[in-house]
């Protein structure tokens, strides 16, 4: 299948399905549930890690690459995972974390024990002259970015928590023991990798300070450096680049366009396609994630269509996607959840199934899950969510305005258990579940949206579309109205030597008031079929020129020449 068919869902293997009463999802939970996403209609599963980890930051903090954690299974269960996801014609991809390794990794500890060779694994310095750390870089979970090594007077660098020791891919052994891990799970069946945190492996041999005073200059420091696409083109090239139906996407952190380009255009022999996030910072108030802001429609709309323009123009390609691991729920964070649950879920799943990319589906946006609202700091899990506690705290807010920012930005949000049924433990766990599960379980879960015409059947519908539709998989893309401050509109164009060239005309209403929409001028006096919405305008359109929509409706209507 082509890429521009497919559609991935992501699954949290430690929130999805828990099979044996321990509280954690499990693989063998995940085998349970393959006739639900095979009902769905995906094509590929992402599996978050579940290798063996201390778990400090859930499991992105891997102490051994090529085993199971035992909370989740053994090896034998996820070669039957493998098995029976075939069976369902689905693929599994899985997360490699090769930015970092946890402290407790045998590299790591063999590194701490006065292996030399081990030792070149990892970013390990002394202290500058006068005493002060290798460098002045922060964490990006709070706090400087070095940890002492040891019982020495060395220090290692660690980008993300301080058990998260980042890999010097300078070293030709780290980069080939890396490549033997991914030979590793293909010959287990795997046909998808998703990078972590991939485009941040590039630092430089020798560490600079930052200008402090701009964070982004800091970034530069070691985001998107131009030997980060050379190992990616070595990684290709000896292992997965081997097989021309492979899936890769990478997470790229704060990058550009011209590098999303450069990642995955077919030409490079880099990557599939790449993640990126700057169209879920709208709601960071000056660029500080921990901060309560309402988004910003028009910088929202903006950044797609750079992103959509400029990535169609130099032949890149896009994972498109509102929800993941590491993200509040859309829904929470673009609609309103309380008034209007269906048609907030359905309208921000249609903008983002018909633009040009891949799909990737959270688990639990195709019934409607939210954000569970925690009250109290204790229910929290996340280890930047609590480190954020404390640095909110000392910069002297209130418990109440923190409590109100970590609800809306919190990991977690996205991390509470899978809500199957209304049943105690919502069908996840017949235990206590890891994490607390969302108190709306009995009115939002799968049994409930299975039963009805809701958000789980219009996603099916969504993708079904876009295996029918190549306008969907393969049209051009313009968008529209980019400064209203209440439609995003965009434009699908496919032309063909063939068939009538076709349009598909997506209008996405952001608002709860109903509101008159003006057709653009090339569209009126034309007919046109409704293709799918979530309200009364999904019916044939015959040439109006306004059309009024409803609280966080969406109509997307194709157009023949």
């Amino acid at each position: 299948m082509d890429l521009s068919q497919k559609v991935i869902y992501q699954i949290y293997p430690r929130s999805f399905q828990d099979s044996n009463g321990d509280g954690i999802g499990d693989l063998r939970g995940i085998i349970q549930r393959l006739d639900y996403l095979q009902k769905l209609g995906i094509d590929m599963i992402w599996l978050s890690p579940f290798y063996p980890s201390p778990q400090n930051d859930n499991g992105y903090d891997v102490s051994n690459y090529t085993a199971i954690d035992p909370q989740f299974g053994t090896m034998s269960d996820f070669e039957e995972l493998v098995i029976q996801a075939k069976k369902h014609e689905i693929e599994i991809m899985l997360d490699m974390v090769f930015n970092h390794t946890s402290t407790e990794h045998e590299w790591f500890q063999k590194a701490l024990a006065g292996d030399k060779e081990y030792q070149d694994f990892y970013y390990i310095r002394p202290l500058k002259e006068d005493g002060s750390l290798p460098t002045n870089w922060q964490s990006k979970f709070g706090g400087p970015a070095w940890e002492k090594f040891g019982e020495t007077d060395l220090y290692y660098l660690h980008l993300y928590d301080k058990t998260q020791a980042d890999l010097n891919w300078h070293n030709p052994k780290v980069r080939k023991s890396l490549q033997e891990v991914v030979k590793f799970w293909m010959n287990k069946g795997v046909k998808g990798f998703r990078f972590d945190v991939l485009n941040v492996i590039g630092k430089a041999p020798i560490l600079v300070d930052s200008q402090q005073v701009d964070i982004n200059q800091e970034k530069a420091l070691y985001t998107d450096t131009p030997i980060v696409g050379q190992w990616i083109e070595e990684l290709n090239q000896t292992t997965f680049g081997q097989d021309a139906s492979f899936v890769t996407v990478g997470e790229m952190s704060s990058t550009t366009i011209d590098a999303g380009i450069s990642y995955t255009n077919p030409t490079e022999n880099k990557l599939s396609m790449i993640f990126s996030f700057h169209h879920l910072k709208v709601d960071y108030e000056k660029g500080e994630k921990w901060s309560n802001s309402a988004f910003d429609f028009i910088q929202f709309k903006k950044i797609i269509d750079d992103w959509q323009v400029g990535m169609f123009q130099g032949h890149g390609w896009n994972a498109l996607f509102l929800n993941n691991h590491d993200q509040p729920r859309a829904n929470s964070r673009f609609g309103d959840t309380d008034n209007y649950p269906f048609e907030t879920a359905t309208m921000l799943a249609q903008m983002i199934h018909f633009l040009r990319g891949t799909p990737y589906i959270y688990q639990g946006e195709e019934i409607g899950m939210t954000n569970p609202n925690f009250s109290n700091i204790e229910q929290y899990q996340d280890v930047e969510t609590k480190n954020y506690y404390r640095i909110l705290k000392d910069k002297g807010l209130g418990e109440e305005e923190i409590m109100s920012i970590i609800q809306a930005k919190s990991r977690d949000n996205s991390r509470t258990p899978m809500q199957w049924s209304d049943q105690i433990g919502a069908g996840f766990t017949k235990g206590e579940p890891w994490l607390a599960i969302a108190n709306n379980f009995q009115n939002i879960n799968a049994k409930k949206e299975l039963n009805q015409e809701g958000i789980f059947h219009y996603y099916q519908q969504l993708i079904r579309l876009r295996k029918e539709n190549p306008i969907i998989q393969k049209g051009s893309y313009r968008g529209l109205y980019l400064d209203d401050p209440h439609f995003m509109v965009y434009v699908r164009k496919l032309e063909s030597e063939n068939q009538p060239n076709q349009e598909l005309l997506v209008i996405c209403h952001f608002g709860e008031q109903e509101r008159l929409f003006t057709m653009p001028k090339a569209y009126q006096n034309r007919k046109a079929k409704s293709l799918l919405g979530n309200g009364p305008l999904h019916k044939r359109y015959n040439g109006t020129t306004s059309l009024e929509f409803g609280p966080y409706e969406t109509v997307a209507y194709l157009f023949k020449e």
